[in-house]
C-alpha cells in the first residue's frame, strides 16, 4: 500500500467559506492595502490576544525586524545567536551592524546568558536573543544585563506566538519583539509579521518605516521602504486567530504522542517543558546524540518512507556562504554541536496520531 506523504508542516487555514465571508466587503470598498479596515481590526484583536499595548503589522517578519532595528537607532555591534533562521542575522547585517555571536545553552537551545557579558564592548548597542522552537530565552537575566549596560533588547519571537511566561505575554519582554506570521507558523496571515514594543512613540516611526516614510499626502519624513500588510493577509489573520487556541491544543496532542514514544530512549534528546512557560507547541526538535543512527541517516530513512523532516537549524548562520571569512564558527561550539545533530519532526494541528506512530516507528526500528 502506498502511504501518503507526511510534510514537516502544514499551514493552518480556516474553512473556505469563512475566509470568503471575511474578504467579501473588500469588493465593496476596493480598499486592498494601506492600513484598511481589516488591518486595523487585526491589530486590535492581536493586542487583545497577546495582551500587549503596542503593535505594528508588517508584510513579513523579516521586514518587521529590520524596521524595529532602524526605529531603535541601533549602532555598532549587536549580540545575538547563530542558532536561528538566516533572517535574524541578515536583518542585523543589512542595517550596517555587526552581529556578535553568543553561544546557546544545551538545554533549550536559546542564548547562553552566562556568556553574554564577556561579549559586550563599547560598541555594543543591543542584544537580539532568539526564542527557539517555542522555548523562551532567560528573559529575567537578559533584562538584568541590558539594564546594567544600558542596552536595547529586541527578541526574535518568530517561534513563540501565543506563548506566556508566568502568565505574561511573550511580546511584553525587552524593548520590542518581532513575530513572524509566515504560512508555516502556529498563527499565519499567509505571509506577515508584527512588532510589539514598549515605547508608544515608536508607533509613528514604524508606520512611517513601512510606508515609504510618508507622514502626509505631500510629506515624506524619512527615507523608508514598503512593508505594509495588505487586507487579504489581515483577513486571513482574523480568521486564523479565531481558531488558533484550538490549533495549539491539537498540536499539544501530537507533541504528547511524540513524547510518549521518544522519551527515555538512549541517544535521543527531546526538549523538556520550561517552568512557568505556556507553550504553543510550534516545533518538535530531536537531537540524536550517540544514537544507533546519526541525524543524517535518520533523515534519509524518513525521506525514503515519505516523511519530510528538517535539519533546523543547520547550518549555523555564521557559516553561510554569504558570510564566508567574516565569522568564526568555532566561537559557538554548543550551537555547532546541536546544529549537526538536530532534526525537527513533522508537526501540525491535523497530523494524525497514527502518522506520529509511523514516524516514530521509522526512527526506533
Amino acid at each position: 500500500m502506498l502511504l501518503s506523504l507526511i510534510q514537516v508542516t502544514r499551514s493552518s487555514m480556516p474553512e473556505f467559506e469563512e475566509y470568503i465571508q471575511e474578504i467579501r466587503e473588500l469588493w465593496d470598498s476596493y480598499w486592498l492595502t494601506n492600513m484598511g479596515v481589516k488591518h486595523k481590526e487585526l491589530e486590535k484583536r492581536l493586542l487583545d490576544y497577546l495582551e500587549d499595548k503596542n503593535i505594528s503589522l508588517f508584510t513579513n517578519g523579516h521586514l518587521a525586524l529590520e524596521s524595529i532595528i532602524v526605529a531603535l537607532k541601533l549602532t555598532g555591534e549587536v549580540i545575538t545567536t547563530p542558532f536561528t533562521f538566516v533572517s535574524t542575522t541578515n536583518a542585523i547585517f543589512r542595517n550596517g551592524l555587526t552581529p556578535i555571536f553568543c553561544d546557546i545553552n544545551s538545554e533549550d537551545y536559546t542564548i547562553d546568558v552566562t556568556k553574554i557579558e564577556k561579549l559586550i564592548t563599547e560598541k555594543t548597542s543591543a542584544i537580539i536573543p532568539v526564542h527557539v522552537y517555542g522555548n523562551v530565552c532567560n528573559v529575567k537575566e537578559i533584562d538584568k544585563i541590558a539594564k546594567k549596560y544600558n542596552l536595547k533588547v529586541i527578541y526574535d519571537a518568530a517561534h513563540t506566538f501565543g506563548v506566556k511566561v508566568n502568565g505574561v505575554g511573550i511580546g511584553t519582554f525587552g524593548d520590542a519583539s518581532m513575530f513572524s506570521f509566515h504560512a508555516t507558523k502556529v498563527f499565519n496571515t499567509i505571509e506577515g509579521g508584527a512588532v510589539t514594543f514598549k515605547d508608544e512613540l515608536l508607533k509613528d516611526v514604524l508606520e512611517g518605516l513601512k510606508n515609504f516614510g510618508l507622514n502626509g499626502p505631500e510629506s515624506v519624513k524619512s527615507v523608508a521602504g514598503n512593508a505594509k500588510m495588505n487586507e487579504f493577509q489581515a483577513a486571513m489573520g482574523i480568521c486564523n486567530l479565531r481558531h488558533v487556541d484550538n490549533e495549539i491544543n491539537k498540536r499539544k496532542l501530537v507533541v504528547e504522542k511524540y513524547n510518549s514514544r521518544l522519551r527515555n530512549v538512549n541517544g535521543i534528546k527531546i526538549c523538556k517543558p520550561q517552568d512557568g512557560v505556556k507553550s504553543n507547541y510550534g516545533y518538535y526538535p530531536v537531537v540524536f546524540d550517540d544514537y544507533k543512527y546519526n541525524r543524517d541517516e535518520i533523515l534519509e530513512k524518513l525521506e525514503s518512507e515519505g516523511i519530510i523532516a528538517r535539519k533546523y537549524f543547520y547550518p549555523l548562520t555564521n557559516s553561510f556562504e554569504c558570510y564566508k571569512d567574516k565569522f568564526q564558527v568555532n566561537t559557538t561550539p554548543v550551537a555547532k554541536y546541536i546544529s549537526e545533530r538536530v532534526l525537527t519532526l513533522p508537526l501540525y494541528a491535523d497530523l494524525s496520531l497514527e502518522d506520529v506512530d509511523r514516524i516514530c516507528d521509522v526512527i526506533l526500528n
